[in-house]
C-alpha cells in the first residue's frame, strides 16, 4: 500500500468571522472575551495549554492573575476606577497608615489599588472563560496542591487549554509535517 504523508499540524482552521459571531452569540462582552481569549493564546504551549503559572518579571505568577493585570489598563479612565483611587486615597490617609514621603506613600497606594482591581478582575476573567467553555473555545481544569481532584479549591491554579477554531489562534512557528513511517523503519 502506498502512503502519503501527512501535511499541516492538524489544527483546526482559523476563521475569525465565525469566530467574532460565536462569541458575539455566546458572550455578554464579546470583545472582553475576545481579549481575554487572544491573551490566553499568546502564553499558550503548543499543546494548546496555557498556565497554571506564567512568566513575569523573571518570577512566576498564577495565570488568572496574569490576566487581569494584562487587562488593567483597559480600565484606567474608566470613572469608577477613578473613584477607587480617590476612595482608596482618601481611606488611607483618614487611617493614618500612608508615610510622610511621597514615594512609598504613593506605592502603597498603588499596592492597594492594585489588589482591589486584581480581586475585581479574578471575577471577571472567571465570568469570561466561563462564557467561552460554554462557547467551546477553551476548556479549563486545574493543577496544584491535589492534581485533578474533585475540591476546586486548595490551593490550585487554573489551567486554560484552548479548543475548536480556537486552536488556530497560537502563534510562533509552524510545525514540520511528518511523514508516515514506511515498513521496517524504526524510530529513535
Amino acid at each position: 500500500m502506498l502512503h502519503a504523508p501527512i501535511i499541516g499540524d492538524g489544527r483546526p482552521q482559523l476563521d475569525m468571522p465565525s469566530l467574532l459571531e460565536m462569541l458575539a452569540r455566546s458572550s455578554s462582552r464579546p470583545r472582553y472575551a475576545f481579549m481575554v481569549l487572544n491573551l490566553i493564546a499568546q502564553v499558550s504551549r503548543s499543546d494548546g495549554s496555557a498556565g497554571p503559572l506564567v512568566a513575569k518579571g523573571g518570577g512566576l505568577i498564577p495565570l488568572r492573575d496574569w490576566l487581569c493585570d494584562a487587562l488593567t489598563p483597559m480600565g484606567q479612565r474608566d470613572p469608577r476606577r477613578v473613584a477607587l483611587e480617590e476612595r482608596i486615597r482618601s481611606d488611607l490617609e483618614m487611617s493614618g497608615a500612608l508615610p510622610a514621603n511621597v514615594d512609598q506613600a504613593t506605592a502603597i497606594i498603588d499596592d492597594a489599588i492594585r489588589e482591589q482591581v486584581r480581586a475585581s478582575g479574578k471575577t471577571n476573567v472567571s465570568r469570561a472563560v466561563s462564557e467561552l467553555v460554554r462557547a467551546g473555545l477553551l476548556k479549563r481544569h486545574y493543577q496544584g496542591y491535589c492534581v485533578d481532584h474533585h475540591n476546586r479549591g486548595a490551593q490550585r491554579q487554573a489551567v486554560y487549554v484552548l479548543a475548536g477554531c480556537a486552536r488556530g489562534l497560537i502563534g510562533g512557528q509552524p510545525e514540520q509535517p511528518r511523514a508516515v513511517p514506511r515498513q521496517a523503519e524504526l524510530a529513535f
